[in-house]
């Protein structure tokens, strides 16, 4: 029998450690965990199997938000791990990415599935033997012309590119509010 979306119990924001990807596209993961945990009033992290990890009440359901600490083709590893701990099952857990095949400003929510020559989710489905988990796609857009997908992923944004990034990790949040709130299968309906 296929697995099927669960409850969520963990959000797991994808991009790379260290200031220098702070506010670059591959963080669009990262940036928007940090939305939910500050629209949750979220105090206090603590590092556990090499993540971030934060507890948050999220329309009154409680959920675990991490942030990976390595870099992005390694998180299946503490992912893994992590859930191994918690007893969290693959369908029970989001996983939020930047995906250069979204067009930029957009959100796809989805189940399962490829890794799509994303390095995170290859590492993530690796290591879970599994490609039973919810995604958030974070669309970023193609690079222009002919830059390359990595330096598009990677360069640091600013002015009005990182504003818009910034509005773009809101609303992010606010579809993990909403997959939390009225269930997976209802919010990918409206995002598919």
């Amino acid at each position: 029998m296929a697995a099927a979306p669960g409850d969520i119990r963990l959000v797991l924001g994808l991009g790379n450690p260290g200031e220098e990807y702070e506010k670059t596209r591959h963080n669009a993961g990262y940036a928007t965990i940090d939305v939910l945990a500050d629209e949750a009033g979220v105090r206090y992290w603590k590092s556990q199997a090499g993540m971030m990890v934060a507890e948050a009440a999220i329309k009154g359901r409680s959920v675990l938000l991490a942030k990976p600490q390595t870099y992005m083709n390694e998180v299946g590893g503490p992912i893994s791990k992590l859930m191994k701990q918690l007893k969290i099952a693959p369908e029970e857990t989001l996983v939020v990415h930047d995906d250069v095949d979204v067009p930029e400003g957009t959100f796809r929510l989805k189940f399962g599935g490829g890794h799509d020559g994303h390095n995170g989710l290859r590492s993530i489905i690796n290591k879970l033997g599994s490609r039973d988990f919810m995604r958030l796609r974070f669309g970023v857009g193609r690079p222009p012309g002919k830059m390359s997908v990595a330096t598009y992923a990677l360069r640091p944004l600013k002015g009005a590119q990182l504003e818009s990034f910034e509005v773009s990790a809101h609303d992010a949040a606010g579809i993990v509010e909403e997959a939390i709130a009225q269930g997976f299968g209802k919010a990918a309906q409206r995002w598919a």
